[in-house]
């Protein structure tokens, strides 16, 4: 499973700026990936996994601005085409075949 989390954050004040730095990092921290700017992708190792980290990511909310995710299989994921660009160095690297079930 996926988790992909898509955001809007006001960065014009000094404290905006912070909350989106510090949502970010906690994004990255927690495992995430960017796909795109203010698109972060993770990879949840099934149905408890994706409930574990929507619960962080509820955690972690800014105060402001509007966040969402979406939940998808990882095969609805490898079928993502792209219009124009190419996968990043990163994402051609890491797939699900690599997540360790312990």
């Amino acid at each position: 499973m996926r988790l992909l989390v898509f955001f809007d954050l006001p960065v014009v004040k000094k404290e905006d700026r912070k909350q989106y730095q510090n949502f970010r990092r906690f994004l990255l921290n927690d495992g995430y990936m960017m796909i795109q700017y203010s698109v972060y992708s993770r990879i949840c190792n099934g149905i408890d996994g994706v409930n574990k980290h929507t619960a962080r990511l509820k955690k972690n909310l800014p105060p402001r601005g509007s966040v969402r995710y979406l939940q998808i299989t990882e095969k609805q994921y490898s079928e993502m085409k792209f219009l124009v660009g190419s996968p990043k160095k990163q994402e051609k690297t890491l797939n699900s075949s690599q997540l360790n079930v312990f």
